[in-house]
């Protein structure tokens, strides 16, 4: 799976030793989600991939994450576990698609650029869809062919 937005705060490392005498470390940050409805999201890196995987705060990124829930005394917990990460302009770039969030100011988000296109209405079987039924060319008797 994979979720863009910006990196909003860089937690402490964390490390240790498991009971089988192995090291460990483990890096989380926190990421807004784009859009109308922002979402943060908490997220962790662990093991070998946190020196692989730098992000920095304030920019932009596209994540490819792993759910996984485990029982604790009864209790769910749910972990985000991002095995790789990309800068969101870039990747944008690289699929074409809508500007990146941002690009014309610095903390905000932008609209569509000047000559987008919106797509055209949805078809199926290769016909436009057309406008949906309005309740007056539903004939009177329809609901006695109903199964319930």
């Amino acid at each position: 799976m994979e979720i863009e937005g910006r990196i909003i705060q860089d937690l402490p490392l964390q490390s240790g030793t498991s009971k089988a005498g192995n090291p460990w470390k483990k890096k989380e940050w926190v990421l807004e989600t784009f859009g109308n409805y922002p979402r943060k999201v908490k997220f962790h890196v662990f093991g070998d991939r946190v020196d692989n995987i730098r992000l920095e705060l304030g920019r932009d990124y596209v994540l490819s994450f792993d759910l996984e829930s485990r029982e604790f005394n009864g209790r769910w917990y749910t972990d985000v576990n991002v095995y790789a990460a990309r800068d969101f302009v870039q990747a944008q770039g690289a699929q074409g698609g809508y500007p990146a969030y941002g690009a014309e100011s610095q903390g905000g988000y932008s609209q569509p650029q000047a000559g987008f296109q919106q797509s055209p209405a949805p078809q199926f079987g290769g016909v436009a869809a057309g406008p949906a039924p309005t309740f007056d060319s539903v004939p009177a008797n329809a609901d006695e062919d109903l199964p319930f």
